[in-house]
């Protein structure tokens, strides 16, 4: 990606962040370092929560979308609670998230990305999640020898009756599927 090109998505990503609750926030961080100190897993990030804000703020949302920072996000919310100028930060996160997603912009080795797209998947054909289902979409992207590591687990969660076979829909499944796409059309103005 070019700096242009760069510029001009961290632009768009912006204007939709301010338009978002408390999303213009995001022009009061203070470069406190609270979110960062806040995060459980901000040691394993290449970047800090912090370094992401000033990151957007300065034009580099490509920095942002090629580091692992999004994925390794707990959602715990602990640096918005935080955070003294009210940022929603997590919220910022699964923007970035979504944004690496949907334009093939994830990191390779963001194995987060695969699992959030075989969790929808499984949500949209099934109206829930199905651990089996689940995790052989995402073991087929990943790598289907990687399995093979978690079959004692499955093992003894299928003995205690904690994993089913056989995935179940839900009653009222063109209802969900209805309400998810009016709320697609709403998020995409």
């Amino acid at each position: 990606m070019n700096a242009t090109e760069a510029k001009a998505l961290t632009d768009e990503f912006l204007r939709g962040a301010r338009a978002t609750p408390k999303g213009a926030k995001i022009d009061e961080c203070l470069q406190c370092g609270t979110c960062s100190a806040s995060c459980p897993t901000s040691r394993a990030m290449s970047l800090s929560p912090r370094a992401v804000l000033a990151s957007i703020r300065a034009g580099r949302l490509d920095t942002v979308l090629a580091s692992n920072t999004a994925w390794f996000c707990a959602s715990c919310y602990s640096c918005a609670v935080r955070c003294p100028a009210g940022i929603p930060i997590t919220d910022l996160m699964y923007r970035i998230k979504r944004l690496g997603i949907e334009n093939g912009l994830a990191p390779r080795k963001a194995s987060g990305a695969t699992m959030a797209q075989s969790f929808v998947a499984t949500v949209d054909r099934y109206g829930r999640s199905s651990e089996m289902t689940l995790m052989r979409a995402y073991f087929l992207r990943t790598g289907p020898l990687a399995a093979l590591a978690q079959l004692p687990l499955g093992w003894r969660l299928f003995r205690r009756g904690r994993l089913g076979l056989r995935p179940r829909r839900i009653a009222g499944l063109a209802s969900l599927r209805t309400m998810m796409a009016a709320m697609e059309k709403e998020g995409s103005r």
